[in-house]
């Protein structure tokens, strides 16, 4: 499979299971409210709970997000591509079946050849062990996906969940989340991106 299946298969609103940089991971066209609601419908995760949306790149990210400050925009430059997902304020709305007052966002580079956001989650059924091989996934949502990705065996841990709710305006951050990427790390992008 390329580049262009998951762009087909994306622009025709499929589902994709996919190797991340972290765990095996769904996606889908994250403005497209039917292929939303069958990815969830797959994990039987409420549509209430927030989801991650996945750029495939860090200038398409802030190109999508114009109204973040500049003090989170260099938060962005310093944290991402890698195995964090950066919750920001909202105000505008974009992505609203991203779902959450804060928005989800996640730079990953795993050559999908993606042209648009696509919304992001776990190839896993709602609480369930996050996979990090092809066969950890359940065969439920295997047999249902539109296309797969196979990577190989990935790290296994999820993204680290950062809240940068605050950052703008005071410099506040918080893990919501621990994952792969520890505090030091954070620490230390954020200290030279702060400067």
């Amino acid at each position: 499979m390329t580049g262009a299946d998951f762009a087909r298969v994306i622009a025709a609103g499929g589902v994709v299971l996919f190797g991340a940089d972290t765990v095996y991971g769904l996606c889908c066209d994250a403005t497209n409210a039917a292929a939303v609601a069958r990815m969830q419908a797959l994990k039987g995760r409420s549509p209430r709970k927030p989801s991650a949306i996945l750029f495939p790149s860090l200038d398409g990210a802030l190109a999508a997000l114009p109204e973040l400050g500049p003090r989170t925009r260099a938060a962005f430059a310093a944290l991402l591509p890698g195995p964090l997902t950066l919750l920001v304020p909202n105000p505008a709305r974009r992505f609203p079946l991203a779902g959450g007052e804060l928005l989800g966002v996640r730079v990953i580079e795993v050559g999908l050849g993606a042209d648009r956001a696509l919304l992001q989650s776990s190839a896993n059924l709602a609480g369930g062990r996050d996979p990090h091989r092809l066969g950890e996934v359940p065969a439920e949502i295997r047999a249902a996906v539109d296309l797969e990705l196979d990577r190989g065996e990935l790290p296994g841990v999820p993204s680290t969940v950062v809240d940068l709710g605050r950052y703008e305006e005071h410099g506040d951050w918080r893990i919501v989340r621990q994952g792969a990427c520890t505090r030091a790390a954070i620490e230390r992008a954020l200290v030279g991106s702060d400067g």
